[in-house]
């Protein structure tokens, strides 16, 4: 190789570097570097690997020659540097307890560039994954590498939705496969009936962190299970299965193989689950210990994020076919019969007809369970309440943290110069609770004449992806060129977008066509509506209520108001909740865990007109947005239906719509703006995916992180005791039984003594206390009774004592007993408790 030769690998490997790191997916320093490369493939695909494999050697040699472009190379290199030197909000709160977290998705978000995601939970994931960077949380990721993801929609001439499945070339995705250290390429093996797979994986590098990512197309692989990482929710339920178990077993495989050492697993959702058996197989082969031991040991270090709001959103497993694909691996590996293994995914281990499900699997195998609202917690509790049999729903242990979205992948340009100008460029890489004072420093002509350039930038794009939209499908050339002149920058904008799904009642704006044709199509304050989303191939339903919109759109009076845009991705996500004016969301009230899509808009100033679920029950005051019902959950569908429809149509003829074009002498919505304001400082900081994953830290990784170090210590010494614990409980729980309970009034207080027979068990390991539920907005009260030792003549009677307030009839309160362990997490771990009949 010469000199030349030697300048120009060099200059490309600086520039692989960069086009590697996905950072640039939300820094977008460097989109002017691989715009100079080839600005029309940069604008089709935000791809910078591919743009930098396309590129000719002449063209690079040209470009390194311009001094300016390679000040902006050298530029971006020290950011890349500053990036990985700088010292993090993490490194800050210098505790030393927690240095990795393995965290588990079936699908990431991360850019456009890599096409392996569906919608909400891949938003989630892709979006903690790159707050996680900024603020320096030790997370290591780890997901599927699908060859073709989820399906590109396409919306023929008829208004038919076709699924098309475009392959995802490795070679071109923004990826590197990943070598040992003697340079053979990692691949992780499987058995499986007949035939072991092995599993290929890829790096990708999202500034600080790092996500791994699982391939089974390897040439070496049986062909039908080279298509196990094909499709993303896609086949039947035995695929699924496989692709579950590549993710989880396979996932911590790659912990062990590169010597990683996670002390926190994060399941987000169920999907990954057996990443806990797998977890617990290492340090049963480590440590040489029982399973039981190593779940025990380990299980404080799981944490299990629910996004379900429904039990049939669970992944269910027949025993058949849970017995033919990990049978064998339960006897040989973990050392359990199987009937133990089924145990693990069920709620009644004895009932032999009962489907593995993989959420109870994640319940019983973490140390603590996450909702991802605060409504949704609640939801939650009641969906797990058969797990916990006997004891009150809202003592089911299930939290929450709500989501937020990261907001550097999600603001516009001039929505980030304005946010810049007022809180700096690196107002996300630490604490946000200071940036809502300097927001509303703000000048209504400011932030109005952001709205205005935003809305204005969205209306171009959505003509040119319309009119090749419409050219793709077959329509006339005439509503091609019309398509390329609609709707209006000046006019009030509404976006609704999301999946097709019944639940999320896509089509309540057209309850009455008549009445949204009439609001829209007003002379004098005149409205328009972009529409975009897909329903799953399987969904006929969806897919109808899709059509239906095409149909409406075809109408000669309301095709200049209202567009439906085909194909809903990140680009255009982007886009959207960039420009819009108001998101709508109506999903069914309590279906939607949390939603992310209008959060999205905060940072740029649009404004939310949402029902109350998921986080805009949360969020929602009278001065940010709109909201939607009444914050209750009703059965009778279609009614209410019927009533939140014309509630829809009502709040926008008579507060949305007039608001936005009631104007001050200079043209201004000043009471409009004034929300923008509100909603932009209060909302933006709560709802980033910055505080999101700063509470997860806070509240589950340091804490679990501690707690599995103590378990796990001296090859789990502490586990074992534990064990042995439960076990005594569990004999002799059945043998507690209450005796005489008195009741006497003194000074506003109750005053109970209670004698408890408690056989063998330590004293030390009882809670007896007195409870009663939560009323009228009252919390549930949880007294402890002091215990004052054993009965005279009797050892194993002890009598307990303590006072309640009188704000409550004696009637609703009773006693109970629940194990007393401090080592244990309860009832998660143990579930036992006895009330008074």
């Amino acid at each position: 190789m010469n000199e030349k030769q030697c300048v120009e690998l060099q200059d490309f490997n600086t520039l692989a570097e960069l086009a590697l790191d996905v950072h640039w997916s939300w820094n977008h320093r460097g989109d002017k570097l691989w715009r100079q490369l080839d600005p029309d493939l940069w604008e089709l695909t935000h791809n910078p690997w591919l743009v930098l494999q396309t590129v000719s050697r002449q063209r690079l040699e040209a470009l390194f020659a311009d001094s300016s472009f390679k000040q902006l190379v050298d530029e971006l290199l020290q950011v890349k540097k500053s990036v990985k030197d700088d010292l993090t909000w993490f490194q800050k709160l210098k505790d030393s307890s927690l240095t990795c977290i393995a965290y588990f998705s079936m699908e990431y978000m991360l850019s456009e560039a890599l096409p392996i995601y569906s919608g909400g939970l891949g938003n989630v994931a892709g979006d903690q994954l790159k707050s996680a960077s900024d603020l320096g949380v030790p997370v290591v990721a780890v997901g599927l590498l699908y060859q073709q993801g989820y399906f590109r929609q396409i919306i023929d001439k008829d208004g038919n939705q076709h699924a098309v499945y475009p392959y995802n070339d490795p070679g071109q995705l923004p990826i590197s496969p990943v070598r040992k250290a003697n340079g053979e390429l990692l691949r992780i093996q499987i058995e499986v009936p007949g035939w072991p797979i092995w599993v290929r994986v890829w790096q990708v590098q999202v500034g600080r962190a790092m996500l791994y990512l699982l391939d089974s197309n390897d040439p070496a692989n049986y062909s039908v299970h080279r298509g196990i990482t094909a499709e993303l929710y896609g086949g039947g339920s035995e695929m699924r299965l496989k692709q579950e178990m590549l993710l989880g077993i396979c996932g911590w495989r790659i912990f062990e193989e590169l010597d990683i050492k996670p002390e926190v697993c994060h399941l987000n959702e169920g999907h990954a689950a057996f990443a806990v058996l797998e977890r617990a197989r290492c340090f049963m082969h480590n440590n040489g210990v029982s399973f039981d031991e190593a779940l025990t040991a380990t299980r404080p270090g799981n944490l299990f994020t629910t996004h379900t709001a429904v039990t049939a959103g669970f992944d269910l497993f027949s025993p058949a076919l849970i017995e033919q694909y990990l049978g064998v691996y339960a006897k040989e590996q973990l050392k359990i019969s199987l009937i133990n293994l089924l145990a693990l995914g069920r709620q009644n281990p004895d009932n032999s007809s009962e489907p593995f499900n993989m959420a109870f699997l994640a319940a019983h195998g973490s140390g603590a369970i996450n909702g991802v609202s605060r409504l949704h917690a609640s939801v939650s509790q009641s969906i797990f309440s058969p797990l916990f049999p006997h004891w009150p729903t809202d003592e089911v242990p299930i939290s929450y943290v709500t989501n937020g979205v990261h907001m550097p992948s999600w603001d516009s340009i001039v929505a980030d110069e304005l946010w810049t100008n007022v809180c700096s460029k690196d107002r996300w890489l630490d604490c946000v609770d200071t940036l809502g004072a300097k927001i509303r420093k703000i000048p209504d002509n400011v932030l109005w004449q952001m709205r205005n350039q935003a809305r204005d930038t969205l209306i171009n794009y959505a003509r040119k992806r319309l009119s090749r939209q419409l050219a793709a499908s077959g329509a006339d050339s005439k509503d091609v060129d019309q398509a390329k002149n609609l709707f209006d920058p000046s006019i009030l904008t509404l976006g609704f977008a999301r999946r097709f799904a019944s639940y999320k009642r896509p089509n309540l704006l057209l309850h009455n066509p008549e009445r949204l044709l009439k609001i829209l199509t007003n002379a004098q304050r005149p409205v328009q509506l972009i529409i975009a989303g897909k329903a799953h191939p399987a969904d006929l339903a969806g897919q109808a209520m899709i059509k239906e919109w095409i149909n409406f759109i075809r109408t000669s009076a309301a095709r200049s108001r209202v567009i439906f845009i085909a194909d809903y991705d990140m680009q255009l996500t982007e886009q959207l909740v960039a420009g819009v004016d108001v998101w709508i969301n109506t999903p069914r009230r309590p279906w939607e865990a949390c939603g992310t899509s209008g959060m999205k808009v905060l940072v740029n100033g649009g404004l939310n007109l949402s029902e109350l679920d998921g986080w805009w029950a949360e969020a929602y005051k009278p001065d940010l947005g709109w909201a939607l019902g009444d914050g209750q959950k009703h059965d009778d569908i279609m009614h209410l239906d019927e009533v939140e429809a014309e509630a829809l149509y009502d709040l926008l003829e008579n507060q949305v719509i007039p608001e936005f074009y009631t104007r001050d002498g200079k043209g201004i919505p000043a009471r409009w703006i004034a929300r923008v304001r509100e909603s932009m400082a209060q909302l933006t900081p709560q709802f980033s995916a910055n505080r999101a994953v700063r509470q997860y830290t806070e509240q589950y990784y340091l804490p679990a992180a501690k707690a599995y170090q103590n378990r796990s210590r001296d090859k789990g010494e502490l586990a074992k005791k534990i064990i042995l614990c439960k076990e005594h409980l569990k004999q002799h729980w059945w043998k507690l039984r209450f005796g005489e309970v008195k009741i006497e009034l003194k000074q506003n207080n109750y005053i109970f003594e209670v004698r408890v027979y408690i056989d063998d068990l330590n004293p030390a390991d009882l809670c007896v206390e007195i409870y009663a539920d939560a009323l009228d907005n009252k919390p549930a009260i949880r007294q402890q009774l002091q215990d004052l030792g054993p009965t005279e003549g009797d050892p194993k009677t002890h009598i307990y004592k303590g006072s309640v307030p009188v704000d409550r009839p004696c009637f609703h309160l009773t006693p109970r007993i629940v194990p007393k362990q401090f080592d244990m997490a309860i009832p998660l771990e143990i579930d036992l408790i006895l009330w008074q009949k």
